[in-house]
């Protein structure tokens, strides 16, 4: 089954209809069904518990927590994936809400909460409806189904407050996972997209980045400029280092550079990445022009320390791959979304990205740049750097001729 798109989904959520949001494309992933709490209904949240399975809970924005008096949950009942979990909620009595468990008490509930105009007063704790907190910035501050609920609503226009419920599996023991949310989604005839879509989307049609300072910057490659971003999504700090005249924005040779102190600055044998990086700003000064984005995404995503920490992992005898998932996560985390604004930023149309990762020219495509072609740049394969560059072929699909 093809996943659906994000504009597919915001209108289904403007409609009123619920989605199925899983994580990305991972057929291991769990689903939940989505819809807007303003809109919800006694037999949406039926649907919920007699079809789905899962806790029924309220995503809403930090603010209309703060509003409501909601404190966090003590943190031994968080999840694993630190689910901001509050206190959980009924309705007051005089909303009619008796028991608050069935479905027309859990959707007054969820009504009540949405309301701008309920106070504090108007809920009780310990309830059955379960609010979650969302993170400020949504989907590009947490990739999670929280956050991914209450952008959609706002896209949809509507109050950002989304109705979670996770689908488990046909005898509730578990929750589903793709090929029975495939089904689930086919049997009801919903839009099925990944949080990972949401995160795109959003990268996509916003402006998240701004110039902040902007230099001469000689270097042994000749003159360059040096452009300091910031942006919307985190703290991190990017840089663009453009040579020559990049104008007309078309066909221009780019390199998408991931920080690597312990290569880049330190010179380690243990990666490509120094080689790399001067290979590149060589090449860009022989054509005349072009754009070096040097993104602060150092060991693939997972900072410093952890790379560090993976270090002593791949010391002990396991791969780069394997290191990162013995740390808890994924094997490549990088995003290249905000270096992609960073290229429009510059007025880039057409680029031809220097690369070896056949991922990074489909993730660049998706943010509204055309790739004219790939420019491959492999590094001399060394005693210290060989099992890297094996495992990076071998298991993330970067090519490579050795």
């Amino acid at each position: 089954m093809q996943f659906g798109t994000v504009e597919q989904a915001i209108e289904d959520i403007r409609a009123g209809k619920f989605i199925i949001v899983a994580d990305d494309e991972d057929r291991e992933n769990e689903g939940d069904l989505i819809c807007a709490a303003q809109l919800v209904t006694p037999a949406k949240i039926h649907f919920l518990i007699r079809r789905a399975g899962g806790q029924i809970c309220l995503a809403l924005t930090p603010e209309r927590c703060d509003h409501l008096g909601l404190p966090a949950q003590a943190d031994e009942d968080r999840d694993r994936y630190r689910t901001a979990f509050t206190v959980s909620i009924d309705a007051a009595h005089r909303f009619g809400v008796t028991t608050g468990v069935g479905a027309a008490d859990r959707a007054k509930t969820i009504q009540v909460a949405v309301d701008p105009a309920t106070l504090p007063s108007d809920l009780r704790r310990g309830g059955h409806v379960f609010p979650l907190r969302a993170r400020e910035g949504g989907v590009l501050q947490r990739v999670g189904h929280t956050e991914t609920a209450v952008d959609l609503a706002r896209f949809a226009g509507l109050y950002p407050a989304g109705v979670i419920c996770e689908i488990l599996n046909d005898d509730d023991s578990a929750p589903a996972r793709r090929p029975q949310l495939e089904r689930f989604a086919e049997e009801h005839g919903l839009t099925f997209i990944t949080v990972a879509q949401v995160v795109a989307h959003r990268l996509r049609t916003e402006r998240l980045v701004h110039r902040v300072a902007e230099a001469r910057l000689p270097t042994e490659s000749g003159d360059w400029r040096i452009i300091g971003y910031r942006n919307d999504v985190d703290i991190h700090e990017h840089v663009a280092l453009v040579h020559g005249d990049v104008g007309d924005g078309e066909n221009v040779l780019v390199r998408m550079h991931s920080k690597c102190l312990t290569g880049d600055v330190f010179g380690s044998r243990r990666c490509d990445c120094q080689w790399q990086l001067h290979a590149a700003m060589d090449m860009i000064s022989e054509e005349g022009r072009g754009v070096v984005v040097y993104l602060d995404q150092e060991g693939r995503g997972i900072g410093l320390l952890n790379k560090l920490k993976a270090y002593e992992l791949q010391d002990a005898g396991i791969d780069t791959v394997e290191a990162n998932e013995r740390l808890g996560f994924k094997p490549d985390l990088r995003n290249y979304g905000i270096g992609a604004q960073i290229l429009l930023d510059l007025g880039l149309k057409s680029i031809r990205p220097m690369t070896n990762n056949p991922k990074k020219l489909v993730g660049l495509e998706g943010y509204g740049l055309r790739v004219d072609e790939g420019v491959r740049i492999q590094g001399p394969v060394t005693p210290d750097n060989r099992d890297y560059l094996d495992a990076k072929r071998s298991k993330l699909g970067h090519l490579f001729s050795h």
